[in-house]
């Protein structure tokens, strides 16, 4: 497995040789630091951490500085580890979008916008139950009976109730590199990714 850090910018169109129109997302991917390198060893399994972003030395610990030290770089804003990188790498290397190629399968791991506590009719999709007359009183986001009080007297789990939306690790599959922009270290990938724009994102072949 292969891999890079990015950051989602946002979203465009880009039209092929035949004039056929395909819907991309922006993601500015790299250069990242090889911080750590690990293997079955010294830590029971291979992996590379890999970080990306600078950040104030005054804003760091002294473990964090320490850490970043070994690679000889400034502290790092964001580490994500990948598992059995097919790189052979150093720590204090640099991986960048060489790494890929246009026409290249790969899969994107971001997080899903936020939506606070939301009712059922948002989360789960409930219809609700008609209309608001004849005496019923706010009832039409309702979610109805929760369940048997008769027989198990408790909420089965699983139950479609009201809760927290979004803000979930989402892994989005057989996603086409559609182009590099090598010297801006921009990746168009096509389709949508989840996540705000500016949210950091995973891209892995």
């Amino acid at each position: 497995m292969k891999g890079i850090i990015g950051k989602k910018i946002g979203m465009t169109s880009i039209f092929d040789s035949t004039g056929k129109q395909t819907a991309c997302t922006i993601i500015e991917a790299g250069p990242c630091v090889v911080t750590q390198v690990k293997t079955i060893e010294s830590d029971g399994y291979n992996a590379l951490s890999l970080s990306l972003g600078d950040k104030k030395e005054k804003h760091s610990t002294k473990s964090e500085v320490n850490h970043y030290a070994k690679a000889q770089t400034a502290p790092k804003k964001f580490t994500k580890e990948f598992r059995n990188y097919s790189l052979e790498k150093n720590i204090g290397e640099t991986i960048t979008l060489d790494i890929f190629a246009e026409g290249d399968s790969v899969e994107v791991v971001g997080t899903t916008k936020g939506k606070g506590f939301q009712g059922v009719v948002k989360r789960h999709g409930f219809h609700g139950v008609g209309q608001q007359s004849h005496g019923q009183h706010d009832r039409q986001r309702a979610p109805g009976s929760l369940g048997n009080s008769s027989d198990a007297a408790r909420v089965m789990k699983g139950m479609k109730m009201a809760g927290r939306m979004g803000n979930d690790r989402v892994k989005l599959k057989g996603l086409k590199v559609v182009k590099i922009f090598a010297e801006k270290n921009y990746i168009l990938v096509s389709g949508s990714v989840p996540g705000y724009n500016g949210s950091i994102v995973l891209i892995q072949k």
